[in-house]
């Protein structure tokens, strides 16, 4: 039979989880630079 088919089949799922880990990343260091400035900033306000 064609054996081409499930090489292609296998190339496309990898090309789409390269985008969504990117962007998980981006998230996850967002939400800790967000966390950091928060904790700056409320240290800040108490020290005072």
């Amino acid at each position: 039979m064609n054996q081409e088919q499930p090489q292609k089949l296998k190339e496309i799922p990898e090309k789409d989880e390269g985008p969504k880990f990117g962007r998980l990343l981006i998230v996850l260091l967002f939400a800790v630079a967000l966390i950091v400035l928060i904790t700056f900033a409320t240290e800040a306000y108490y020290s005072n």
